[in-house]
């Protein structure tokens, strides 16, 4: 009896979307925004106005990963979501950060390195933080004209508050991305 073996080849199929990886991922990172928004909302805290640190985690979460358009949204709503277990204006959140999720991952499309240095980290993170915080001042307007029950801050106060989270979130990512990226192994 003769003994033919065959070469076993292992055929490897490509996923696209989210495994279960990159959802335990982004769950940590809007867990861990939300401790520290949190913790740090009660140390931070102008005329009631708190940073939000959900935005830094979310922009680090589509760096890292680099989702597809839909799962970038995914990622803006369940931030917006995550900031409805805070005190402040119901379901604002959930518009600004759906814009700032797109807006990143649209930002990530466009080459920003400068020689060897990647800079979309900062760059991306800036410019996102900074929209939603723009959106979320935006519909907090819209709503207060419209007749809703909310009392918006003053706006040199909520320009403060956007500007310095968006410069405090590009610290953050800035000097996050490089470990992340590395123990996600992307």
């Amino acid at each position: 009896m003769e003994n033919v073996s065959e070469k076993r080849v292992v055929k490897t199929q490509e996923t696209t979307g989210f495994g279960l990886k990159e959802i335990i991922f982004v769950a940590v990172l809007l867990a861990a925004g939300a401790v520290l928004k949190f913790f740090a909302g009660s140390v931070i805290n102008f005329g009631g106005m708190k940073p939000n640190f959900i935005i830094a985690m979310y922009c680090l979460a589509i760096l890292v990963i680099r989702p597809r358009f839909r799962e970038a949204a995914i990622i803006g709503i369940l931030a917006g979501v995550t900031c409805q277990f805070f005190p402040g204006t119901p379901f604002i959140n959930i518009g600004s950060e759906l814009v700032g999720a797109l807006l990143m991952y649209l930002l990530l499309k466009i080459p920003m390195k400068a020689g060897k240095v990647d800079l979309a980290p900062a760059v991306c993170t800036f410019i996102s933080t900074f929209t939603s915080g723009m959106v979320y001042l935006g519909l907090l307007y819209i709503l207060y004209y419209a007749g809703a029950d909310v009392k918006p801050v003053a706006l040199s106060v909520f320009m403060g508050i956007i500007m310095g989270t968006s410069v405090i979130n590009t610290i953050i990512v800035s000097v996050l991305y490089a470990p992340v990226k590395l123990a996600f192994k992307k």
